[in-house]
Parts: C-alpha cells; sequence; structure tokens
C-alpha cells in the first residue's frame, strides 16, 4: 500500500518523535517526556497549506476588529450547504445554518433547547465522553443504544431501540455518525430504522457528523437528513473542520438547523459566543481549497488503520479490534489480555503509552481503550511495539 505512493506520505513519515514534542498543545505538551500520547483526539500532521496561506493573508492585512457579516452570517453557511450538495448530495438552505464555537457547544445548546428536565435522550454506547456527562448536568436521562460486537463488526439492534424508546419518553436522539469511538458508518438501512423510530416518537435529532469526512472506502457517509425532507425538518446537523482537517483549537463549527421551532428559539437568545474570523477563514480555506491534502491524509490514515489490524493479529492477538470505517480512532477491547480492569493505565505505566481509557465512554467501555492512529506511521509503529513488548505471557516469553 504505501509503497504504490510513497512520495506522497513523505512529509508525513518524516514527522518524528522529537519534531512532534516542541509542539506546545495538549497532545504533546502535557505528557510526559517518555509518553508517547495517542488519546487525545487530534491528528499529527501539518495543517494544509492553503489554510496556512490563507490565514497569514488575512493576518498581513492587520484587521482583528469585528468581521463584516452580513445579518452577522458568515461564509461558512453557504460554504456548508455547497460542501453537502457536493460530496453528499444533499442540498441543504444555507439561511437555515448557524455557526457554533464547536460540535460539544452545539449539541449543549439543541438540547437545551429542544428538551426539558427529566426528558429521555437516546445516544449509541459506548458514547462519547463529554455528551453523557451534559446529560447529567441537564437533568436528562441517558437511554442507551448498545453497540453490540460481532463478527461482522459493531451493531445495533434497531427493534430493541424502539422499544427503548418508547419505554423511556424519549424526546431526542443524539447521532454520532461516523461512531466516536468505535469508527462505524452506519448504512443507509441503519439510518432508515432510526427514521423510523424518530418519527413516530417525535424525536428531536441532533446528528454530530464531524468525522464524516474521515471515511473510507467503500463505506460511504450518509447525513441523516439528506434521507428526506420530514426527516431534515426535524435534525439538527453538526459539522465542522477540526477533525478532517485538525483544526480543533480554532473553535469553529456550523450547524444546520432544521427544526423551525429551534431556529425562532436560537434567533430570540441574546447574542453570545460565536466563532472568531481566523476560525471562520480556516475553516473556509479547508472546504474550498484543501481537497487533495485531505485525499492524502485519508490515504494515509487507510493504511494506518490497517497496519493496527496486521500489528495486533501478529502480536497481540487477545486484543479483538474491528477496523474502523471512518475516524482516526481504535476502538480495542483488552479484556482477555490479562492487565488488570484498567487497561489504558496499565500501557501508560508499563508501555509508557497514553491511550485514553474506555470508561470515559461508558455505558459499554470497561476493559477498552481508545487510541488515536492520526500520527505518522513510523510514531504508531512505535506505540504499537511499546504496546506489545509491555505485554509478557509465558507464550511470547517462550517464544
Amino acid at each position: 500500500m504505501r509503497a504504490s505512493h510513497g512520495a506522497r506520505y513523505f512529509v508525513f513519515d518524516q514527522l518524528d518523535e522529537r519534531t512532534l514534542r516542541f509542539r506546545p498543545g495538549v497532545k504533546w505538551g502535557a505528557p510526559a517526556p517518555d509518553v508517547l500520547p495517542a488519546s487525545i483526539a487530534d491528528m499529527d500532521f501539518p495543517v494544509a497549506e492553503p489554510i496556512l496561506a490563507s490565514l497569514r493573508g488575512y493576518l498581513d492585512l492587520g484587521d482583528l476588529g469585528y468581521p463584516n457579516w452580513t445579518d452577522n452570517a458568515s461564509p461558512l453557511r453557504e460554504a456548508f450547504a455547497q460542501r453537502m450538495k457536493a460530496r453528499y448530495d444533499w442540498f441543504p438552505a444555507a439561511e437555515h445554518v448557524r455557526e457554533f464555537t464547536d460540535v460539544t457547544h452545539a449539541v449543549r445548546t439543541a438540547l437545551e433547547l429542544s428538551t426539558a428536565p427529566g426528558d429521555g435522550v437516546a445516544i449509541h454506547t459506548p458514547a462519547f465522553g463529554p455528551f453523557p456527562a451534559m446529560m447529567r448536568q441537564l437533568g436528562l436521562r441517558m437511554v442507551p443504544i448498545p453497540m453490540l460486537d460481532t463478527p461482522k463488526g459493531w451493531v445495533f439492534d434497531a427493534e430493541d431501540f424502539a422499544r427503548r424508546v418508547a419505554r423511556e419518553g424519549c424526546r431526542a436522539l443524539i447521532l454520532v455518525n461516523p461512531h466516536n469511538p468505535t469508527g462505524r458508518v452506519f448504512t443507509r438501512a441503519e439510518l432508515l430504522a432510526l427514521a423510523e423510530v424518530a418519527e413516530r416518537h417525535d424525536l428531536t435529532v441532533i446528528s454530530d457528523d464531524l468525522h464524516a469526512d474521515l471515511t473510507y472506502a467503500p463505506h460511504r457517509h450518509v447525513p441523516f437528513a439528506s434521507i428526506g425532507s420530514a426527516l431534515e425538518a426535524r435534525t439538527v446537523t453538526l459539522y465542522g473542520a477540526s477533525k478532517a482537517y485538525n483544526l480543533a483549537g480554532m473553535r469553529c463549527a456550523v450547524g444546520h438547523v432544521g427544526p423551525v421551532a429551534l431556529r425562532e428559539k436560537l434567533a430570540a437568545l441574546p447574542a453570545g459566543p460565536n466563532v472568531n474570523v481566523l476560525g471562520m477563514r480556516a475553516s473556509l480555506a479547508a472546504w474550498t481549497e484543501a481537497s487533495g491534502w485531505l485525499d492524502t491524509v485519508v490515504g494515509y490514515l487507510d493504511d494506518n488503520r490497517r497496519l493496527i489490524a496486521g500489528m495486533l493479529a501478529d502480536r497481540l492477538p487477545e486484543v479483538r479490534y474491528h477496523v474502523p470505517q471512518g475516524t482516526y480512532l481504535a476502538w480495542l477491547d483488552c479484556r482477555e489480555l490479562g492487565c488488570g480492569d484498567n487497561p489504558a493505565g496499565y500501557f501508560l505505566e508499563q508501555a509508557r503509552v497514553e491511550l485514553a481509557a474506555g470508561t470515559k465512554y461508558n455505558p459499554g467501555g470497561d476493559g477498552f481503550v481508545r487510541l488515536n492512529f492520526g500520527t505518522p506511521t513510523p510514531v504508531l509503529r512505535a506505540i504499537l511495539d511499546r504496546m506489545t513488548d509491555s505485554v509478557a505471557t509465558p507464550q511470547r516469553l517462550a517464544s
């Protein structure tokens, strides 16, 4: 795989641990000097040059005051609409798009405006940690949709989901697609099963599509709202450049707000935090000028996700791993490894590798770790080498 187009990946492969440790961000700046980090969901690849060029050009103008956006609508609204049309055959109205500082902020806003304390909110589990915490803070009841480990990968039981929604009095569904942390990209058939229940029980659907651009062929991301106009009218679709283009620190996301009542409530809110102009410029450049960079990154990540599968199969077969269909996150089942109830703690202590503890994604995360493979392949190999070398079994010691 790598040999066929190695020149495209040369720059990524040349990034080494020493270079990365000069970075001040939390991923590389916070861990101890002997720890290899693979928990924080930032990629390590250089930001696309068109994005940097756009930021340099704007900074050269020297105007960092209030932006001149007609009716406070940034150019991202139209750019989002055009991107959805080009990439996903969806034709959302730009006037229904709003800016947010990040997707987590947008999810919280949508929940606050569409639910009341005591309401149930369905979400696939294991779940991105801040979302269950947010529900608790808002007095909402989390209704799990368990992801099931099968020989064909991670799936969920649509009939069980329908029963849970009916029993628990759900008012909303948080749909994370591609799913974090399992990496599943839900099929159209699965989305239709969710849609039937959402229609029957009048659920507001909050669709977190943040990893949509990081989907591996032959899998294809389908925006939930694109399935039909009735679904679009009940769905808030959240999206940004932060994951696919490595811009999380720019604090910029957008949301297509389908429900009319929700748009009216948003309009009635007092002016609050908004995206900064540099975050807007970076996102705009990513979506309009950096498609080649993204294609290269997805190809590189494709190799990395398969590398994990090969190395685990050869050297750590006790760890169960379904190759993710999207994202740069590997969800590793370490329950048969014999390293205790806290595999993340074990690997940090014994291998000096920092992984995200599965308990942060409960229910369903006990005994798991999440590994970020959005890093140069030599660094990923070093991470996997440390992990495998740290687990000493009689069979390995004898080999």
